[in-house]
């Protein structure tokens, strides 16, 4: 994206948002861990990886890996048609080795063992990340391949840094679950269930998926609300919802009487899927258990064990931080979207005039605007229109933007003055009895004037002009009556200007998030904005609103939008 800061290195720009985050998840790994670009240039490498080749951070980013690294005995550079690494690197696939070599910074080789598989580096596309680990030059005999195809330990530790990346590069709950089955299946086990504890205490199955090959199948007949969570129970899935322990269960485990509702579903899993093995772990915040995590074996030969549990545990914590994470962005979310909707008012009717309104929260969900709109009776008869933007995006803004919509509410019915001297008078007051440091807005009076026109009186400070559009589709700016925005302190009167509004046209009263876009002029917003709206002229007032909405806001916006649109009545 068009100014983001880059780090430069190896004469290659980099994101450093993006090579931080991807050096936090590999400094979770034990052992040394880097991430190579689609070229094989490095992009992240963890402290311990640093401190095992004696380079420093400067040193390997950008650099070519194999060009860098990779060395025969003798420290010679090893040839790309020797290199299996390279060559799963071209592949896409995952692979691991033994008998390697890479140069540290000090001249001499370090003999590796190392595993190498493809990841997925949030949406700069993919990449390919390498574990490895220094072994003792002799040490080369083969590793015997376990009866159970349990995951080497390089694998465990790639595992857990993909499980870290993918989960916490989403703050939505059901894709965080969809990335969690995708991660354990079927790599680990056939089956995953996911049992998770609602706000309200409440246990409901969320996901019971299988692996029939490389496809998921979700089986929703076996999904749903689950009985309470039994305190005293010591069945395993029980446990587990209470935080005390992962545990090992099978058919057998379920086939006693049961001692809670709970158990009887558990038996009811057991038969309906075949799992003849199963791993359940509790899925916990920092603050609460969320859930439990079960791994089932079925087609999959040999069972889990002990030794399995300590791995899936990791994944579990890994998942509910991230769970936890998704669940506050969501629920800060719900209370900006209601504050909001309370917040703004409802239109009033004005004989003769057609008023639509929108707002559209910005697109990070915890971000609540002080962006607003307005309109209401004044006591002459006439009807104010206003539009504004409190600086800031959190629930302060918000609640400052709600005192300025008030207190303009207020100056505009009980003074009877021109839209200038109002806001002159809401400037003076919000810079001493609110906390708002500065908004900009747009207050104008509309009445009905002679001949099928409208009279529309209006002061800018400091916000986008607002748009006119005729009949027949030309479309121009109010750029008159503009001065500064709210909140400088300057003492000068406010500009004002009065156009007619022609019979069947349209007014567009809009904040700067339907017209401001990273890495693009306000001009080129504008110009967007003037154009589409000429071309919806001839729409019902609704469907232009709505359609203009989504043609002109920015797919990069990261900000709220408020628009209050006004149509005059066609001559007759």
């Amino acid at each position: 994206m068009a100014g983001a800061e880059h780090a430069r290195t190896g004469g290659k720009q980099f994101p450093t948002a993006l090579t931080a985050t991807l050096t936090r998840a590999l400094d979770a790994m034990g052992t040394g861990a880097y991430v190579v670009d689609e070229q094989g240039r490095m992009i992240a490498v963890n402290a311990h990886a640093r401190q095992m080749l004696a380079w420093s951070a400067e040193d390997l980013l950008g650099r070519d890996a194999h060009e860098l690294l990779h060395r025969d005995a003798h420290g010679h550079r090893l040839p790309t048609a020797r290199c299996g690494m390279r060559q799963a690197f071209h592949d896409g696939r995952a692979a691991q080795g033994e008998g390697d070599y890479f140069a540290r910074g000090d001249g001499s080789v370090l003999p590796v063992s190392w595993l190498i598989t493809p990841y997925e580096v949030d949406d700069q596309g993919s990449g390919t990340l390498v574990v490895f680990h220094a072994r003792h030059p002799q040490a080369t005999d083969p590793r015997p391949e376990p009866a159970t195809q349990r995951l080497s330990d390089l694998e465990r530790l790639a595992l857990l840094a993909e499980t870290t990346t993918r989960l916490t590069s989403t703050l939505d709950v059901e894709e965080a679950l969809g990335r969690l089955v995708a991660l354990v299946l079927p790599r680990l086990a056939d089956w995953v269930v996911i049992d998770l504890i609602t706000e309200r205490d409440e246990v409901w199955r969320s996901l019971v998926v299988h692996a029939d090959g490389d496809t998921l199948v979700r089986h929703e007949e076996l999904q749903g609300p689950m009985p309470p969570i039994p305190q005293n129970s010591q069945m395993p899935l029980s446990r587990a919802l209470r935080g005390v322990a992962s545990a090992l269960a099978g058919p057998r485990t379920y086939q006693g009487a049961p001692d809670s509702g709970i158990a009887v579903e558990q038996r009811r899993l057991f038969e309906a899927t075949g799992i003849h093995s199963a791993a359940i772990a509790p899925i916990r915040s920092t603050r609460a258990v969320l859930g439990a995590l079960t791994l089932g074996r079925a087609s999959r030969p040999g069972d889990f064990t002990t030794v399995d549990l300590p791995l899936l545990e990791d994944i579990a914590r890994r998942a509910g931080l991230a769970l936890d994470n998704a669940r506050l962005y969501q629920r800060q979310r719900k209370v900006a979207e209601t504050m909001q909707n309370h917040l703004l008012p409802q239109m009033p009717r004005v004989p003769g005039l057609q008023m639509t309104v929108r707002y559209l929260p910005a697109p990070d969900a915890s971000q609540v605007g002080g962006d607003w709109y307005d309109a209401f009776h004044l006591s002459d008869g006439a009807t104010a229109l206003a539009v504004g933007d409190v600086v800031g995006h959190d629930l302060e803004a918000a609640a400052g933007m709600a005192q300025v919509r008030n207190m303009l509410r207020a100056y505009a019915w009980a003074m009877q003055e021109p839209p200038g001297r109002i806001v002159d008078r809401l400037d003076e007051a919000i810079m001493h009895i609110t906390d708002v440091a500065m908004a900009t807005l747009i207050l104008a009076r509309v009445e009905e004037a002679h001949d099928g026109h409208w009279k529309l009186r209006w002061t800018n400070a400091g916000h986008p002009p607002p748009l006119l559009i005729s009949h027949d589709g030309l479309a121009d700016y109010l750029t008159d009556g503009h001065g500064i925005l709210l909140g400088t302190g300057a003492s000068k009167p406010r500009p004002e200007a009065t156009v007619l509004l022609p019979p069947g046209s349209t007014l567009v009263l809009y904040t700067d998030g339907l017209i401001e876009e990273p890495g693009h002029t306000l001009d080129e917003g504008l110009h967007r904005l003037r154009r589409h709206a000429a071309s919806l002229a001839h729409r019902p007032l609704a469907s232009f609103t709505d359609e203009l909405l989504r043609r002109v806001r920015p797919t990069a916006n990261d900000d709220d939008v408020a628009l209050l649109a006004l149509r005059t009545p066609t001559r007759t």
